[in-house]
């Protein structure tokens, strides 16, 4: 095993001939090389695979000897600054390793059917490849400077696989919203590095750690100038993981394919901020008011993340909310100093959102059969509903899924979520009471994005984005169930978005959408059925290759949560997940060491099922077909005035609306504030340059020329009268020198 690790180092590379053979090969003989493209793929899986062995190979190690393994080498050395590249085996780092290559193995094998009729596959994979070896890279880096260079190759991958469609504006504006916002966080880490190296003199991890704490006991260090630093540290993690204020991207990042969402938003870019504070957190334990900070912006993401998710129509944007909350429990775990709970979260989260990308990406998929590729229709839910017949595999997964992220026993996420909630009750009251709250939010968003997709609610009383009340927003199936039904909804579809009927059927039957070549065709057989002269394709289930990752990560979500399950336990009372932590003590907590107590254990459990369960409840009160809309509610009229019933739909339902599909107004302030005032001072910079700048220095060049001309014509070609025109001048300099210097004395 010290000959496994002594070539660990190599890792980050394995992945790498992939982009370098597609990009080379794309570049000089793109016909031969579009020709070998599954080949290509097939080698970006199965170099992948190799990374995952080492990955579970270490994990392994950590687990049975309980070892840490670094390896260091001098890039450069100058006199007394020595600039190290090294890798970091512990812990965090082998977790890290199987969350991204197992992930990002499913997530290839599933774009191999997603991305087959894209004309940019051959591209696609070789950013995926890319994308895989910086965040390698990132995760096993033994020093600060060694993570900022991998950090902005992450930034830079996610950018172009964000901007994959770049011949779409709205995609275009989309990855450059993601990359400014990621170097304004950036920005702040580089400088908080700077500042931590100018006060401790390294960038090794244990060494800075350790010359930190050193130096506060002693009061050799001014504390704010440290507490300024580790801010700055900290906002690269607040950009990466779309942390309140820095997470106005992570939404409009949806823009890319459905693949990307998945392994962004699941084990690789939005973790890497958790990774990050994780590797710091001996750092931030030893400055005042550092872990309160990072407390207090989960909390705030948390909350905030699960608001905007209530009231959104785009099924992705609706999990990009999901997951911006969910990150947001990860760092207010480790505000609170629960580093083992917020890993665990993080490796049950990982796999739970993995596996509702994949599961989304299945429902556009078959979406686009009926309306095409537009975003705008194949993603919208309020044009989805009666699913469940069509994509049985599909909505299975995405139910277990979305059972996990709810906190419902015994998938993942309950276990790591319920162990967050039971330490904020030990940390704050408050803080326990808003986690607990957002809980119950995130099963009421998560069962209407379920029952809108699947199922399906038509809700005259939630208003559009426009404030105007509209009959045909929420769940207007394209296909029904049937009957007049069908005929009712589909001419309703058609009145929505003002079809021409003497069109309908070209409409639903266009196959072909020649405006963006970048854009996956559709050429999928689907059923046809015959109703009133239109023609209805009905959606079909993915094939294998995409289903088979969905079922291996359905199977994570139903069993990884056991690794840190307090039935778990082993003689000395550890389970899996606290033996492996046991090299970095700074990840254990203080009763960590400690038997759980079972009965402790089911009272808090069942507190946060029965949270859980009145989420869902409400959700399916509200979106399930076989109840009433709001104006229909029995209980309402029996026990409440009509006014109350008004206030209730026109005053609360329409604010929490409102807010939630408005993005919380912050873009719109960012936009009002920073934005608009950039542009000001820009058309101002512009102005000034052009109306100031330039006429001056125009003024001098106009001057001089008439300047030369009125001079040109005081000579007269003799030299005669340039001597005398010169001694006349050395003259009167003469008297001006005597009179200057007599006045002196």
């Amino acid at each position: 095993m010290e000959h496994t690790y002594q070539y660990s180092w190599i890792i980050p590379f394995i992945t790498l001939p992939i982009p370098t053979v597609i990009g080379g090969g794309l570049l000089l003989f793109p016909t031969a090389t579009k020709k070998f493209r599954r080949m290509l793929s097939f080698l970006s899986v199965f170099l992948l695979s190799i990374v995952m062995l080492f990955a579970i190979n270490f994990l392994l190690q950590q687990i049975n000897r309980h070892s840490i393994y670094q390896s260091v080498w001098s890039w450069t050395i100058n006199n007394d600054f020595s600039l190290e590249f090294g890798f970091l085996i512990d812990p965090l780092t082998s977790i890290m390793l199987i969350l991204i290559t197992t992930v990002g193995m499913m997530v290839l094998i599933y774009s191999d059917n997603y991305m087959s009729h894209d004309k940019g596959y051959l591209r696609f994979f070789a950013y995926m490849s890319f994308f895989n070896s910086s965040m390698v890279g990132l995760v096993s880096s033994s020093n600060l400077i060694q993570i900022y260079f991998f950090w902005e190759l992450v930034g830079m991958c996610s950018y172009l696989l964000i901007g994959f469609w770049f011949t779409r504006p709205v995609v275009g504006n989309a990855c450059q919203k993601a990359f400014i916002t990621n170097r304004v966080g950036d920005f702040g880490f580089l400088l908080g590095i700077l500042g931590i190296y100018w006060i401790t003199g390294s960038l090794e991890f244990r060494d800075l750690f350790e010359i930190v704490k050193n130096l506060i006991h002693n009061n050799r260090v001014d504390l704010l100038f440290v507490t300024l630093c580790s801010l700055l540290l900290f906002s690269g993690a607040i950009a990466k993981s779309a942390q309140f204020p820095l997470h106005i991207w992570l939404p409009d990042a949806m823009e890319g394919p459905t693949p990307i969402s998945a392994l962004i938003h699941a084990a690789t870019m939005v973790a890497a901020g958790v990774f990050l504070v994780a590797r710091l957190l001996p750092l931030f334990r030893v400055i005042p008011y550092i872990m309160n900070f990072i407390a207090l912006i989960g909390l705030v993401t948390v909350l905030l993340g699960a608001t905007l998710a209530l009231a959104q129509k785009d099924i992705k944007k609706g999990l990009a909310y999901s997951t911006m909350s969910q990150l947001g429990y990860m760092i207010l775990a480790l505000g609170m100093g629960s580093a083992r709970s917020s890993l665990f979260h993080l490796i049950t989260h990982a796999y739970s959102k993995a596996l509702l990308f994949l599961g989304s990406g299945s429902i556009i998929h078959s979406m686009e059969a009926i309306v095409g590729y537009s975003p705008h229709k194949s993603q919208n839910m309020g044009l989805m509903g009666g699913l469940t017949k069509h994509v049985p595999i599909t909505k299975i997964s995405f139910l277990l899924g979305t059972l996990s992220l709810s906190g419902i026993p015994p998938f993942a996420c309950f276990w790591s979520k319920d162990e967050i909630l039971s330490d904020s009750w030990l940390y704050s009251p408050i803080f326990a009471i808003i986690a607990c709250y957002t809980a119950g939010l995130t099963a009421f968003y998560m069962f209407r994005i379920y029952l809108l997709t699947f199922e399906g609610h038509l809700n005259i009383y939630f208003q559009d984005y426009s404030g105007k009340k509209s009959s045909s927003f929420y769940s207007i199936s394209l296909w029904g169930k049937g009957g007049s039904k069908l005929i009712k909804k589909t001419n309703s579809f058609l009145t929505f978005f003002k079809i021409n009927t003497n069109k309908r059927a070209s409409f639903f039957l266009k196959k072909t959408y020649r405006a963006d070549l970048n854009v996956r065709k559709s050429s999928s057989t689907f059923h046809i059925s015959y109703l009133n002269n239109i023609f209805f394709p009905y959606p079909q289930e993915a094939n294998n290759t995409m289903l088979v990752p969905m079922l291996v990560l359905a199977s994570f979500t139903l069993f990884i949560g056991f690794i840190g399950s307090p039935f778990n336990q082993e003689e000395e009372g550890l389970d899996i997940l606290s033996k492996l932590l046991i090299p970095s003590l700074y990840f254990l907590d203080q009763n960590s060491k400690e038997s759980t107590d079972c009965y402790q254990f089911l009272t808090n459990a069942t507190f946060s099922v029965s949270i859980a369960f009145f989420g869902i409840f409400i959700a399916s009160f509200l979106y399930k077909p076989v109840y009433s809309s709001l104006q229909n509610l029995d209980f309402l009229n029996l026990t409440v005035k009509k006014g109350f019933r008004k206030i209730l739909r026109d005053k609360i339902i329409y604010l929490i609306y409102d807010w939630s599909y408005n993005r919380g107004y912050i873009d719109a302030l960012y936009a009002k504030s920073l934005t608009s005032g950039l542009r000001r001072l820009a058309e101002f910079t512009h102005f000034f340059d052009k109306q100031v700048i330039d006429r001056i220095i125009n003024g001098l060049g106009f001057s001089s020329f008439f300047l030369g001309e009125g001079i040109k014509y005081l000579g007269g070609g003799r030299i005669s009268s340039y001597l005398l025109f010169y001694l006349f001048s050395i003259f009167i300099f003469l008297l001006v020198t005597i009179y200057i210097s007599t006045c002196y004395k």
